[in-house]
């Protein structure tokens, strides 16, 4: 998924009782400094081993959540972000910085729950646990709690759950997740909307052979194959809530009925959004938001160099500052990494994304023209853009270190090994494939750290024998712009994580040729028909372990045969904060700071 950072468990292969354990990548999870830095693309260390993450029952997801150590209700967090939403419909957020707001206005089935020892669990959000589970992993039922609300004081049914899925099948919904529709409907790939073109907007619904809701609590799923990731699925901002008496259709998405402890009380798009209390939030009903704060005051157009310096400068309001998105900027990074008295503010841990050059296969259509993009790509140069080893380490895999059965030492065309590129190369075979001139349409975004990369990208290719015209775009609407099938570019970054822990979530998503369409994530328009039978073979493996080589396996020879996409590094986060805010972690799976546990320490002189 594009920018969004979820590190969940696989469960195939392991029991689905709801007990049973399953594995996340840990990393630097507790909040308080960062590893020791390198050169720029030094590998850091990765999780030193896997620790478990369960399936919660009732008692572990009832609220209130677990008290944060010291913390203090009350005051406001100002957050200093770069990019503003594009979307705050659940059904339309799909990336990180959009999700890291919705996790403190909406609520969903399930969540991931981090408690003060480091320990992740699945439990139940909305509902009264993760989910029951038949023997044969056909069928999930859920029941909604007591005391759940909107936050104009209208009651959480199981009409509202069934209108929150139902209404993923319209097609005004183009940016979100598709798992759950296409597991609905059975779609293997292909077009699930065919299963309710329209959503329910002319009166129809989901048979309930496939979603039921015998009474106002009960939501029940029925599905063709298992889905033992279903609860994972469903703790995504992309399946939370939605009113279906306020559903305004395109309109929800800049004004949504909100159901977590904040409404939002105004928004000034592209400016500013002012988030404070839903009074109709019930504490005793969440298990995984702390709340403390009064207010959110979210202001954008942050560059990293801004939020920064204004977090190193730690008066006024930035003593109660701190960024959800932004990390620290490459310029001041090694200082503040050194200096103690910016240390002790800091929380850092890797990230579940890959940054990679996705290359259009429908212009690009030269295998020997995409070799020679992926022997030109300067990694150092694109690293450093984001930091250096701040902001990541290089890697030659779509699969994040994180992921199980990644191969540290897999590098097909010697660029972890030689990271300046290759240019010599790279020209030799545009010379073979008689495109020496070869015309790239390359888009970015605005962003200081885009703009950076895209220099040096371009120099390397334009060294090598290409001829780059490049274009921007804001970041806000980038995903938008190159989502866009026929939409005249043939190289664009795209940065993508896995929504739990199985290459299952990175691999199909970006490679598979059924989900070619506006709005969806196969960037690169791969319709291969090995690669989509694999994706079908390796989800029907149960066991964890093999599943994950064969999806390693895959990735090598979307890599190595085809050249779909050029990956450059693995990101990491290293946040900032104020002096006046508390409770600050990193949750590694948000991949930044768990905004749900932080507090404003009260100023007692």
């Amino acid at each position: 998924m594009s920018i969004h950072t979820l590190r969940r468990g696989r469960t195939a292969g392991v029991s689905i009782a709801l007990a049973g354990a399953l594995l996340l990548g840990a990393c630097s999870g507790g909040g308080g400094g960062g590893a020791e830095d390198g050169e720029n693309g030094e590998e850091r260390s990765a999780p030193e081993e896997l620790t478990s993450i369960s399936f919660g029952d009732e008692a572990a997801s009832t609220g209130p959540a677990e008290e944060v150590p010291d913390a203090q209700p009350g005051g406001t967090v100002n957050v200093f972000e770069d990019i503003p939403p594009d979307h705050l419909d659940p059904a339309q957020i799909y990336v990180q910085h959009e999700q890291n707001i919705a996790r403190l206005v909406h609520r969903g089935l399930t969540a991931v729950k981090l408690d003060n020892d480091g320990n992740y669990t699945v439990v139940g959000d909305l509902a009264t646990d993760s989910g029951q589970v038949s023997e044969d992993g056909l069928t999930w039922t859920y029941t909604l709690k007591d005391d759940i609300f909107f936050a104009d004081g209208t009651p959480i049914t199981s009409a509202d759950i069934r209108h929150t899925f139902e209404r993923q099948f319209a097609p005004f919904i183009t940016q979100g997740p598709t798992y759950i529709q296409q597991w609905l409907a059975d779609a293997d790939g292909t077009d699930y909307r065919e299963l309710l073109p329209e959503g329910p907007y002319n009166g129809d619904h989901l048979p309930d052979s496939v979603l039921e809701t015998p009474d106002e609590r009960t939501v029940v799923f029925h599905f063709a194959q298992p889905q033992n990731d279903l609860p994972y699925a469903l703790s995504i901002a992309g399946y939370a809530v939605v009113s279906e008496e306020h559903d305004t259709r395109e309109a929800y998405d800049q004004e949504p009925m909100t159901s977590g402890p904040y409404r939002i009380e105004e928004h000034r798009p592209g400016r500013s959004m002012t988030l404070t209390r839903n009074e109709h939030w019930v504490p005793e009903t969440d298990p995984t938001r702390n709340a403390y704060p009064d207010a959110f005051e979210i202001s954008f157009g942050h560059s990293q160099e801004d939020s920064t310096a204004r977090l190193m400068a730690d008066n006024g309001e930035n003593r109660n500052g701190i960024s959800f998105s932004n990390g620290l900027d490459p310029g001041n990074g090694p200082t503040v990494m050194e200096d103690p008295q910016y240390r002790e503010r800091l929380v850092d841990g890797y990230q579940s994304y890959v940054w990679s050059l996705a290359i259009n296969m429908d212009t690009v259509t030269d295998e020997r023209v995409r070799q020679a993009i992926a022997y030109a790509l300067p990694l150092n140069g694109i690293l450093n853009a984001y930091g250096g080893s701040i902001g990541g380490q290089y890697t030659a895999s779509m699969i994040s270190p994180l992921l199980p059965g990644y191969q540290p030492d897999y590098d097909p065309f010697g660029k972890v090994a030689n990271p300046q590129g290759d240019a010599e190369r790279a020209r030799e075979l545009l010379e073979e494939a008689d495109a020496v001139g070869f015309e790239l349409s390359f888009v970015h975004h605005t962003a200081a750290e885009d703009q950076q990369a895209a220099v040096a990208i371009a120099d390397a290719l334009e060294t090598a024998g290409f001829e780059v015209n490049r274009s921007e775009v804001p970041p806000e609407t980038y995903y938008d712009t190159i989502g866009v099938v026929d939409g005249g570019y043939d190289i664009y970054r795209s940065s993508w994580g896995h929504d739990w822990l199985s290459a299952g979530t990175v691999i199909p998503p970006l490679f598979d040729g059924r989900q070619i369409q506006d709005g969806a994530s196969n960037y690169s328009h791969l319709n291969d028909e090995h690669v989509n039978a694999e994706i079908d073979r390796i989800r029907g493996i149960e066991d964890a372990a093999e599943a994950a080589a064969a999806w390693v396996e895959l990735d090598a020879y979307i890599q190595e045969e085809l050249v779909a996409a050029v990956p450059a590094f693995a990101y990491r986060q290293t946040i900032m904060h104020g002096s006046m805010i508390g409770g600050a972690v990193f949750n590694d799976d948000f991949g930044t700071v768990d905004m749900r546990r932080i507090y404003v320490i009260q100023d007692e002189s």
